[in-house]
């Protein structure tokens, strides 16, 4: 319905046997009559149905919103449980921290998604505590406590879908979660807001000295990744655009450091744009401190150890935000525990997102990882199934009659192929002496392929990955009954038929990078690299097409709009 809202009535009774329901819709009326005979009963429909298979959605990041999106809700018993009733659009919670953004703007309600699915979705404001796979339960708590009744709670599923995402990984460095901010939410960044003023604030009062001005100015980011890299761009312009105007006393005290353990910044991209963001932030003033770790924080100093020489130094700070990865929640913690996965770091899963040794239980997003099946474990089931006459040798036309499905089932060989640059598989076929042969024997068979599985790689813990992940398992839900029947996955090299589904195969769509200035950097498929002012305008119109509503696709643009005219707004609400 697009017009007005939707009113339902029941009128008094008439008599025993007949009722009228009036539905009125503003703009004008729909009156629907029913009637029932006393003593007599209905006929049940639902009664004649097979009951609705329960789907547990854990979370409402990148994964599960991408999986509630496309799941037709309707063959299903949908239940979500998150301690969070929205979406955020994290990929601009560097524009949330210093006021570009406004943090209204990028978040979503969950329960505005799911109302537009097909089916019915129930959500639950709640944290998963515990997963217990043998009886299939999850145990939840909720985290309002000032209300009346109980917050605990058990939900019972057939269809498990872990979608937690992770926490920020300190790793384990003394005084971290004590004075460091980190920058995973929403709530993260409103707090780095406020910070950022209460430094400038506290900077500007008349008792202090030049030096404690300084300290109270000296901002740190901890991680040279997207996000370390964009929150001090973010932080650079927010301050020369709009505080140095707001606060002239102290332009000449602030500074921004960034520290990366690694020998360079954005280390995943390509090398051409790491050495572009450090000649800008070179350019603009902010300090880039390569190949140092941080040992210790306390609450006016960081200690930094320089790698290369082993020096140890400590420097005082206002503010500290600390990006340097992500580790599991305990909740997964203790899951894993529970279905062995103890020597891992993150949930494993097969190339169909179900978690190993788990059935029916699936992971997405940043908690898991998939582990893909090498084809030289299968190698000589893959021989022997190409060779139908058991003659111990292939033809080229026997291999080419699997060729596709060892696409298929292991990506890795198609990557190794282009790497290669090799054309097709033909070419796999010529011998030492570069003769082509007409027939090849399970070692040279063997030895064709030996390389393939170097190109096997973890994805990033990214959007892009847990989204594509999400709508995968979601078609895979929605055709649950089809493929039953007709499977629709690669052959079973180790047994017989067919896979039920393809597995997931991720596609990289590309990658940005704000440097700050009007300016960012972008590494898109096929090796395209592009910096400067272009690309920035590239980023504006990719996040906005990305949002998740039109609401917050509007909101997001007016900010933009806003900031260009009017700049940031830094009022301490």
């Amino acid at each position: 319905m697009t017009v007005g809202s939707f009113f339902i009535r029941t009128s008094r009774v008439l008599n025993s046997s007949n009722f009228l329901l009036l539905c009125t819709l503003s703009g004008g009326g729909v009156v629907a009559y029913s009637e029932s005979q006393s003593g007599a009963e209905r006929p049940s429909i639902e009664a004649n149905e097979p009951a609705k298979k329960k789907v547990v959605v854990l979370g409402t990041g990148w994964a599960a919103t991408s999986f509630l999106k496309d799941l037709d809700a309707s063959l299903y018993d949908v239940q979500v449980v998150s301690p969070r009733n929205y979406f955020a659009f994290t990929p601009l919670l560097p524009s949330v921290t210093c006021g570009t953004v406004e943090a209204r703007s990028i978040v979503e309600p969950v329960r505005n998604i799911i109302k537009k699915r097909k089916g019915e979705v129930n959500f639950w404001e709640a944290e998963c505590v515990k997963i217990d796979y043998s009886n299939k339960k999850v145990f939840c708590r909720s985290n309002i406590d000032n209300l009346v009744g109980s917050n605990e709670f058990s939900l019972d599923y057939d269809f498990l879908v872990v979608a937690v995402g992770a926490q920020v990984n300190t790793f384990n460095t003394p005084g971290v979660k004590e004075n460091c901010h980190f920058l995973k939410d929403v709530e993260d960044a409103q707090k780095i807001r406020l910070s950022v003023i209460d430094c400038f604030e506290k900077a500007v009062l008349p008792s202090l000295s030049d030096d404690e001005r300084r300290s109270n100015l000296h901002f740190v980011v901890v991680g040279g990744g997207p996000t370390g890299v964009e929150f001090a761009a973010e932080l650079h312009d927010y301050v020369q655009e709009d505080l140095i105007k707001l606060y002239p006393t102290v332009k000449d005290k602030v500074k921004i450091t960034l520290i990366q353990s690694g020998d360079h910044i954005l280390n995943m991209f390509d090398e051409r744009i790491s050495s572009f963001a450090e000649q800008k932030f070179t350019r603009d003033g902010v300090e880039v401190q390569t190949g140092c770790r941080v040992v210790a924080v306390n609450d006016k100093d960081i200690t930094v150890k320089v790698k290369s020489t082993g020096d140890v130094c400590s420097v005082p700070h206002g503010l500290i935000v600390w990006s340097t990865g992500i580790s599991t929640l305990p909740v997964i913690r203790d899951f894993m525990e529970e279905i062995g996965q103890t020597k891992r770091h993150v949930l494993a899963t097969n190339e169909w997102l179900r978690v190993n040794g788990c059935e029916d239980v699936y992971a997405i997003g940043d908690c898991s990882s998939i582990t893909q099946r090498k084809i030289m474990d299968d190698i000589t089931a893959i021989f022997e199934a190409a060779d139908k006459n058991n003659s111990g040798t292939l033809t080229i036309e026997e291999f080419q009659e699997v060729m596709d499905d060892i696409i298929l089932r292991y990506p890795q060989v198609e990557q190794y192929l282009k790497q290669k640059h090799l054309r097709d598989f033909t070419t796999l076929w010529k011998d030492l002496q570069g003769n082509e042969s007409k027939e090849i024997d399970i070692q040279a068979f063997k030895l064709a392929l030996s390389h393939a599985d170097s190109q096997v790689k973890s994805l990033p813990a990214t959007a892009q990955v847990a989204a594509q992940q999400g709508a995968y398992l979601a078609r895979c839900f929605n055709r649950r009954d089809h493929t039953e029947e007709n499977p629709e996955g690669p052959r079973r090299f180790s047994g017989s038929g067919r896979h039920r589904f393809l597995p997931f195969r991720y596609r990289h769509l590309g990658q940005f990078a704000p440097l700050g200035g009007e300016q960012a950097a972008a590494e898109l498929p096929g090796d395209w690299v592009s910096m400067g002012h272009s690309t920035q305008w590239l980023w504006y119109s990719v996040y906005a097409s990305k949002q998740v509503s039109w609401r917050t696709r509007v909101l997001v643009m007016s900010d933009w709009t806003r900031r260009f005219i009017f700049g940031r707004d830094s009022s301490r609400v």
